[in-house]
């Protein structure tokens, strides 16, 4: 109150525009009424008074995995009095102790994905959906391409496990059916690709996969083995993707497919009306993708991705004009 140097406590009051009785109150205490709650105190016994210090700390120190509800059921063994409500306060409790007293947990941020940034390959297990083209059960998986920003979805059925030339062709076909290219491409190492090669192999792999982002303009990026949430804006989709198909094969009532091309042609579809319902986030992004990342001296950035790229040749890839 800068009024109350100069006038008394009525006068002052008035210019700030509150009541006389509030100016006499600031005054003596100034200090907001938010300042002044104390704090609320316990209105009940504690029920865990007794045993908490000198029983459960001592079973969560010696068994840091031990349930709470194992414990309650101990604790029910040894003190028949406890009443079943006190399982709740007991849970809250021991949630409360292991955040301070437990181990270090890992801090992930939430992470602000931008328009045209980044592009993610997976590949995804789909035998246990009980798919068969022509009475034969169909050993597959699928290559799931997906932009982190809009959603948009790309999926390639492959015969067989990973393999570079499956990431290569999936990815070539879901640039092409994008119409441009994101700044980066991020995969999860190729880890199943890398089984069973010696070290030139799993370089000469390193090699290939990173031209071919070249040949494409893309920044290659890769997750740390074992660490499945650096690649979830992928992760978490093929759940959604997996269950879409299941529903759908349920709707359609059959499992069976004449030829493999007739199930691709399922899964097209199923993709293209997800891609559909996100039509008006994927619009201003693929002009993102569109856009060049840096000028070139020698050529213009081409509107459309460049020519695909023969994913089995060993040799260096090199950009052709499109």
């Amino acid at each position: 109150m800068k009024f109350r140097q100069t006038d008394g406590p009525a006068i002052a009051a008035a210019k700030s525009g509150f009541s006389t009785a509030n100016g006499y109150r600031l005054g003596v205490d100034g200090r907001m009424p938010s300042q002044k709650t104390q704090p609320r105190g316990r209105r009940r016994p504690d029920p865990l008074a007794g045993i908490w210090e000198e029983e459960i700390v001592p079973m969560l120190i010696a068994a840091p995995a031990l349930r709470p509800v194992a414990v309650f059921e101990e604790l029910s063994r040894r003190h028949p009095e406890l009443a079943p409500g006190v399982r709740r306060t007991l849970e809250r409790r021991i949630r409360d102790w292991r955040t301070l007293n437990g181990p270090d947990q890992d801090v992930i941020f939430r992470q602000t994905h931008e328009p045209g940034r980044l592009g993610l390959s997976d590949f995804t297990d789909m035998s246990d959906l009980g798919v068969t083209v022509a009475g034969m059960p169909l050993v597959h998986r699928l290559y799931h391409f997906r932009l982190a920003y809009s959603g948009f979805e790309h999926a390639h059925v492959v015969l067989g496990g990973e393999s570079f030339v499956a990431l290569a062709e999936g990815l070539q076909n879901a640039l092409w059916n994008l119409g441009g290219v994101p700044r980066e491409h991020r995969s999860d190492s190729l880890s199943a690709a890398f089984r069973n090669l010696d070290r030139a192999a799993q370089e000469d792999l390193t090699g290939r996969y990173d031209a071919l982002c070249a040949h494409y303009r893309m920044v290659p990026t890769r997750n740390n083995r074992g660490v499945a949430h650096e690649n979830g804006a992928t992760e978490s989709a093929h759940g959604h993707l997996r269950r879409a198909i299941k529903d759908a094969l349920l709707l359609r009532g059959a499992k069976d497919f004449d030829h493999l091309d007739a199930y691709r042609r399922f899964i097209d579809e199923i993709v293209g009306r997800r891609n559909a319902r996100n039509g008006k986030q994927n619009a201003p992004l693929c002009e993102a993708c569109r856009r060049p990342e840096r000028p070139t001296s020698r050529r213009p950035w081409s509107m459309s991705p460049p020519r695909p790229a023969s994913p089995c040749a060993r040799s260096s890839i090199r950009s052709h004009p499109g």
